[in-house]
């Protein structure tokens, strides 16, 4: 009898280790060391033997996009800038901008690109613009950042905002932006497959997201849009039958006061309707929470994530420490149980 139990206690124990990572683990929060505070809406990409992560906010030497680099996912150090300075045709679009804001990096035809914006805070005088670079390893003779200039602006009179981008190839290979901050929330227009730039094909700006306004909202400070319009930083992912759109819930960058979280809902379609878990539309402010703050960390939000065939899915964002209140880079693993993604705040 004794060796039928240890027979079948071996045979589970078999099965468990053979099981899939996402469906055998909780998500994990990793532990980072180096370079890892001050970051601000990463945006992670693996290249050759490097994990390479974007990042709002000025280098050192007061160049533009900072960019931190690891061989582990561990251990991170600045390897660079993408910037010396912000682009001359931008300083006369918009004199007032003296940083630029969330960088996306992603790859497509044969070579890197990162999508970003300018913008003035609490304003939607913005636009998004395109660079590209043959490689990301600094040492080669090929590396070099090519300016495409704009890609899309808004203006005072439009009911949203040109910033947060966020590229995505749909399952049938066609590419989307995605962007949106506050005024009427996440939107996304179709791109030219072969050049980055907006389609001349589909040129409708579709509506992904948006938070409803509450019986008690308050009224906003003059000359900034209200608390209860802040969605922002979307990501969008194909997982199974499904796209995911992450976004930022609340208010971002205020230390100790930061509020951020970030939100989750699906579609069968790249451009929607999303829903949350409870079949709430994401456009009536719906929505699944997928990280919050917990007693050590605050605003988890600003989030990229990494899709990975052969190994578990990644998502980097920035959070705000307790204590201090200041921003850090924080990665968690991504499991999906019944098809909604789970990850983890360091604790």
């Amino acid at each position: 009898m004794s060796r039928i139990l240890n027979l079948l206690l071996s045979l589970s124990t078999s099965l468990f280790l053979l099981m899939p990572l996402t469906q055998a683990q909780s998500p994990e929060a990793l532990r980072l060391s180096g370079d890892v505070q001050g970051t601000h809406d990463p945006s992670m990409i693996h290249a050759g033997n490097t994990w390479y992560v974007f990042a709002t906010g000025k280098a050192s030497d007061g160049g533009q996009f900072q960019i931190r680099c690891s061989n582990d996912l561990h251990a991170w150090k600045l390897c660079g800038h993408v910037f010396d300075q912000i682009p001359e045709w931008i300083q006369k679009e918009s004199p007032g901008t003296k940083e630029l804001w969330a960088p996306d990096i992603s790859y497509a035809n044969g070579e890197y690109q990162i999508y970003y914006a300018y913008s003035l805070f609490g304003k939607n005088t913005s636009g998004i613009a395109l660079i590209t670079n043959k490689t990301l390893d600094a040492s080669s003779p090929d590396y070099k950042w090519i300016d495409h200039g704009l890609i899309l602006k808004s203006t005072e009179q439009d009911d949203y905002n040109a910033i947060d981008p966020n590229f995505i190839a749909d399952a049938e290979g066609h590419h989307w932006l995605a962007f949106g901050s506050f005024w009427s929330g996440i939107k996304m227009r179709r791109l030219d497959d072969q050049t980055g730039k907006l389609s001349s094909v589909d040129t409708k700006l579709y509506s992904l997201a948006s938070r409803a306004r509450p019986a008690d909202a308050a009224p906003a400070p003059p000359g900034l849009p209200p608390d209860w319009e802040a969605v922002e930083a979307p990501f969008v992912v194909h997982h199974g039958n499904y796209y995911y759109l992450f976004v930022s819930w609340d208010l971002c960058c205020r230390g100790l006061k930061s509020t951020y979280r970030t939100m989750v809902g699906r579609s069968r379609r790249v451009t929607g309707p999303y829903v949350d878990e409870q079949g709430r539309a994401m456009m009536d402010g719906g929505g699944t929470q997928l990280l919050t703050e917990n007693k050590k960390w605050l605003g988890p939000g600003g989030e990229s994530i990494v899709m990975q065939p052969n190994d578990q899915d990644l998502i980097v964002f920035h959070a705000y420490d307790a204590t201090t209140g200041k921003p850090s880079m924080q990665i968690s693993t991504i499991t999906w149980d019944g098809d909604w993604p789970h990850a983890a705040l360091q604790n």
